[in-house]
């Protein structure tokens, strides 16, 4: 009998309309469409797949920095360690990162912390660019970075590969080793990978941090040296109709943070101490243990999906202890331990998809989470909080013929948010010694108040994609998104030393609402392909950390920064060209701009990307690949209040590709170069930013990696 299956580990359900790919199963032979050209004819916003190819060519040894050649797509860089994903210059709470089908939930709120994913094992990325809060909830109203296992062989084997990764701009040595198994309806891999990496080189010999220029010893920052670990266990089993996966993870990283951007800066703490390898105070250590299962059934006609997950993120910050408080000692264990935040997540997501009609779908679902987030250490940012969030969403698509598709659903989310207050009484004291009155004492000893708020709102969205032909592709798609407020928007209230500034919540603020249009249109035929993109974003009440004027009563803070509502307007385009020239040669360029506009103060919002433009000209055999690029980065002027602008620049980068026969299998070599001429120049999305460190210098690096596969009965 003929079952219809979607294909759960290359589909789940997805962005703004389902994703339709289906499979024949006719006894052992399976029949497939292709995962990147379905994706792109049934979802109604932009979505870009990129294999393990492309996850090569780019490998960065971080997979947001590798993510950047896609347009739309930008790295919050916070030195060599750590990036986060920023999509039409949003980031933070706004893009979500998925990874088996749950989100993945760490410190996202804090400009210096970054994914806790293994890059060497990830095989399949599809980028959502605009609003996908419909699918995904409130926290992917700016886009999705989802990442999906590839099919099993569809041979009984035992399969492998090992990697092995250099750097020469931080004298990184890293690897990785996966053990796979495939035999009848089992799949089952087995990952552990490592990094260790020194201070890494920049084009300068000083930066600035509030007005006082710092040493860069050799041009190395020191204690940015750091390493990574990681294991993960994969498994699949498929039977019938029915398929379910299994997966656990345990990623940890521990970095030195740069004295000079990190607390008080002094220059005695960056003599080279001769060793660009150790780890010195202050430093972070991160440790991100994950467990998912995805269940799915399907009968005639109907599909059923059960993401479920726990995750337990722990972030510490290690600093040497000091107060700003005469009275307060050291702790009596732990005496460093600046920082401590444990968040533990629950995530449950159910969804049914039926396809009954040759023309209907319809899909509905329910997501639920639940966090709990504990703290500890000599200094406090972030309070204690229990958040509870789910929705229900309904979901079709209509296909009149195979040239049209039409696709709308809403949802309606709750969430609830409970933060306990927090008495600081070495600042009550501190204050009571700088004589401030009782009133004021009583108002600013309280650095969290009591927060029990519930929020409700409504999201949806209507698209349409038509494929007139196998040459044009035109889509279109409207959706109105919103999201709940963070804890830390809500109810930080301290110095934020990676950024060294007053962080202050405001529990009034409402959930972020807004108006979202995507359209785009490609053409692909013969040897010319081309895809432009526009969008446009309107939201009533944005939420920004704003400079408020106001001056901290805490010592050493500065001004205080405060979450701010405001309309703002967010627009621009993403452009790409390809043409082959010859069989064996390509040249694609691509281009993005991205336009914010504060509206209530007449300003550009903060962390706007600059313009940008990559020339890439590429050359393929069957054993080897070489490509050249040229990257123009735009001067960004147009910043926002309290944030410099940033002067543009033009990077060389290169790589090449070889495949040696040894041995019975392909060894890959791939060699690559950044920054050819070692450019000084500035990311200004990065917080590094406003202490003038430039981003890395050169950089020769060499990954190699050995597959490997026998037949097994």
């Amino acid at each position: 009998m003929i079952r219809l299956l979607t294909v759960v580990f290359a589909l789940p359900v997805t962005a703004q309309t389902p994703d339709t790919t289906k499979v024949i199963l006719l006894d052992e032979v399976v029949v497939s469409g292709s995962y990147k050209k379905t994706s792109e004819l049934n979802a109604t916003q932009p979505v870009r797949v990129v294999e393990k190819s492309f996850l090569r060519d780019y490998f960065a040894g971080n997979l947001t920095q590798t993510l950047e050649h896609i347009p739309g797509v930008h790295s919050m860089d916070i030195g060599s360690g750590f990036s986060k994903p920023m999509i039409r210059g949003m980031g933070f709470n706004r893009i979500s990162v998925t990874e088996n089908g749950i989100k993945q939930e760490g410190q996202q709120w804090g400009a210096d912390h970054g994914l806790e994913i293994d890059a060497f094992g990830v095989e399949r990325v599809s980028v959502r660019k605009g609003p996908a809060s419909l699918l995904y909830g409130s926290d992917a109203m700016g886009g999705v970075v989802e990442i999906s296992p590839v099919p099993p062989p569809s041979e009984n084997q035992f399969f492998g590969e090992a990697a092995l990764l250099g750097k020469s701009v931080n004298e990184t040595l890293g690897g990785s080793v996966m053990l796979g198994l495939k035999k009848n309806a089992w799949h089952t891999k087995l990952r552990f990978s490592e990094q260790h990496f020194g201070d890494y080189r920049i084009p300068a010999d000083t930066v600035v941090y509030l007005t006082q220029r710092l040493p860069v010893e050799g041009q190395k920052l020191k204690n940015t040296a750091g390493f990574e670990r990681d294991v993960s266990w994969y498994t699949a089993y498929r039977k019938g109709g029915y398929y379910a996966n299994f997966a656990v993870s345990d990623a940890y990283q521990k970095v030195g943070f740069f004295a000079g951007a990190h607390g008080i800066p002094d220059a005695s703490l960056l003599k080279d101490d001769g060793d660009s390898r150790n780890i010195e105070l202050p430093y972070s250590s991160v440790n991100h243990l994950k467990i998912t299962t995805h269940q799915h059934y399907a009968w005639d006609g109907l599909s059923g999906y059960w993401d479920l997950g726990f995750q337990n993120n722990h972030r510490e910050e290690w600093s040497r202890f000091h107060t700003h408080y005469g009275t307060q000692l050291p702790p009596a264990t732990d005496a460093d331990k600046e920082l401590e935040f444990s968040l533990n997540t629950f995530s449950s997501s159910v969804k049914m998809k039926t396809f009954y009609s040759g023309h209907w779908e319809h899909t509905t679902g329910w997501d639920l989470q639940y966090q709990q987030n504990c703290i500890a250490g000599y200094s406090f940012l972030l309070p204690e909080y229990n958040r509870l969030t789910t929705g229900v969403l309904w979901l079709s698509a209509y296909r009149p013929n195979k040239k049209i598709t039409v696709s709308g659903g809403v949802r309606y989310d709750y969430g609830r948010l409970n933060i306990p207050a927090f008495r600081d009484a070495y600042l009550a004291n501190y204050l009571q010694e700088q004589s401030y009155d009782n009133d004021m004492i009583d108002f600013y000893q309280w650095r969290s108040y009591p927060v029990d708020r519930k929020f409700g709102d409504f999201s949806g969205s209507l698209g349409l994609v038509w494929n007139p032909d196998d040459i044009h592709l035109v889509k279109v798609n409207i959706g109105r998104s919103f999201r709940l407020p963070g804890a830390n928007e809500l109810a930080s209230n301290g110095v934020h030393h990676g950024t060294f500034r007053h962080e202050q919540g405001d529990a009034s603020l409402n959930s972020e609402q807004g108006w979202q249009l995507d359209a785009s249109y490609t053409y692909e035929h013969r040897n010319v392909s081309l895809t432009i993109t526009p969008f446009g974003s309107w939201f009533g009440n944005y939420i920004y950390l704003k400079p408020t004027g106001e001056w901290s009563v805490l010592p050493h803070a500065g001004q205080i920064y405060r979450y701010t509502e405001a309309e703002a307007v967010f627009a621009g385009v993403e452009a790409e060209v390809g043409i082959d020239f010859l069989p064996c040669l390509n040249y694609r360029v691509s281009g993005e701009y991205v336009y914010t506009y504060n509206v209530d103060e007449n300003i550009p919002l903060p962390f706007s990307p600059p313009a940008s433009l990559r020339n890439i000209l590429t050359w393929k055999s069957n054993y080897a690949q070489v490509h050249i690029e040229m990257q123009r980065i735009a001067s960004q002027n147009r910043a926002s209040r309290n944030e410099d602008p940033t002067p543009g620049a033009n990077l060389w980068n290169m790589g090449a590709t070889v495949n040696v026969p040894l041995c019975g299998t392909r060894v890959e070599f791939t060699l690559s170069a950044q920054n050819l001429w070692n450019v000084k120049y500035y990311n200004h999305l990065s917080f590094y930013r406003k202490v003038e460190i430039p981003e890395p210098g050169r950089n020769f690096q060499i990954l190699i990696n050995v597959p490997f596969k026998s037949k097994v009965k």
